[in-house]
């Protein structure tokens, strides 16, 4: 097991220099040159070639890429071309925010998605099936930020139930104790203000689970139907075992490898993708920042997030991996079954 996750955590070096390349490629090769953008228009040439100059743009691009690696070796990230605050800063001030809304996304989407591929696994055929189904079809096919708004229309702007955007009423912060905002009124037992972050979060995090509930409801669906054909599915129904312990013990464990990676990599796709949906609601996460930072041609924030959340997905696999071994002790972790 040990050798393994170090194996593992070795491949991020690989992975991340792959990733470092194609974005500096992209930012400092294929992008205009961001001096103009972030000096204004009336900026002269003097000016703009300082600006150059003192963010390290004026070599060639293997020596910015050259100095840019020696820099992430020594953790530096670069510094914002606008607020001059390191990007580890400025990544680790907003990134709790998205933390914070894809894990009660991924909370939904599980809970919802097993639930009605359960359901529908068991009741096959049957209304509650077809509803499953076509539930889950709308939620692989409708896009996020399209909903999104759908929802500010009807819940804030119809029936005003739900604050259209932001994380909570600036009024009712509580103290920073962490950089959770859900966790510090939870430790500070300030129920006003955890009752205003639901109500703040309810809509985005139900937007953003939709396509992964989806999702899980069809693997969950899948993964039923075929363990439910077993000969140890038969075989315990013969032994005279009631119907719900035999869902429970045999066919629901056993269909639950499938739906945990499913789930695994959803979650580092919400953590790296809630971007559109950030933006819709006005949520102060890490996603919402890339935007703006990429309509302003900062890019070393767009680099330091990109390596950021390749990185979380290479450690969220290995999680799957080490969890499907506990949920399946068959398989070996590095080893191919003969």
């Amino acid at each position: 097991m040990g050798k393994y996750i170090i194996k593992r955590l070795l491949m991020l070096i690989p992975v991340l220099l792959g990733v470092s390349i194609i974005v500096f490629t992209i930012t400092h090769v294929f992008s205009p040159d961001p001096a103009p953008v972030v000096l204004g228009q009336h900026a002269t040439e003097e000016s703009m070639e300082q600006w150059r100059e003192a963010n390290g743009l004026t070599g060639s691009a293997v020596s910015q890429f050259g100095n840019y690696m020696a820099g992430i070796v020594k953790g530096d990230l670069g510094n914002s071309y606008y607020t001059k605050i390191p990007v580890t800063e400025e990544l680790a001030a907003r990134f709790p925010a998205t933390i914070e809304l894809a894990i009660v996304s991924i909370i939904l989407a599980s809970i919802f998605g097993i639930l009605i591929g359960v359901v529908s696994a068991v009741k096959k055929n049957s209304v509650w099936d077809n509803g499953g189904r076509i539930l889950s079809l709308v939620g692989v096919s409708v896009p996020i930020f399209w909903l999104g708004v759908m929802m500010i229309i009807l819940f804030s702007g119809i029936l005003h139930w739900l604050p259209s955007g932001g994380q909570i009423d600036p009024l009712l912060k509580p103290e920073a104790v962490t950089r959770f905002n859900l966790l510090n009124c939870i430790i500070t037992g300030n129920t006003e203000a955890l009752k205003d972050s639901l109500k703040h979060i309810i809509m985005p995090a139900l937007a953003l689970s939709m396509y992964s509930m989806a999702i899980t409801t069809r693997i969950t669906r899948s993964s039923m139907l075929d363990s439910m054909k077993q000969d140890y599915v038969r075989t315990a129904r013969a032994k005279g075992l009631g119907e719900g312990r035999v869902l429970r013990k045999h066919v629901l464990r056993n269909s639950l490898n499938p739906v945990v990676t499913i789930i695994g990599l959803q979650f580092g796709s919400l953590l790296g993708g809630a971007v559109l949906t950030e933006k819709v609601f006005s949520w102060p996460g890490i996603g919402s920042y890339i935007v703006d930072c990429v309509q302003k041609s900062d890019f070393p924030v767009i680099q330091g997030a990109v390596l950021l959340t390749a990185t979380i997905y290479v450690i969220v696999n290995l999680v799957v991996d080490i969890v499907y071994t506990f949920l399946d002790p068959r398989i070996k972790l590095g080893k191919k079954e003969g």
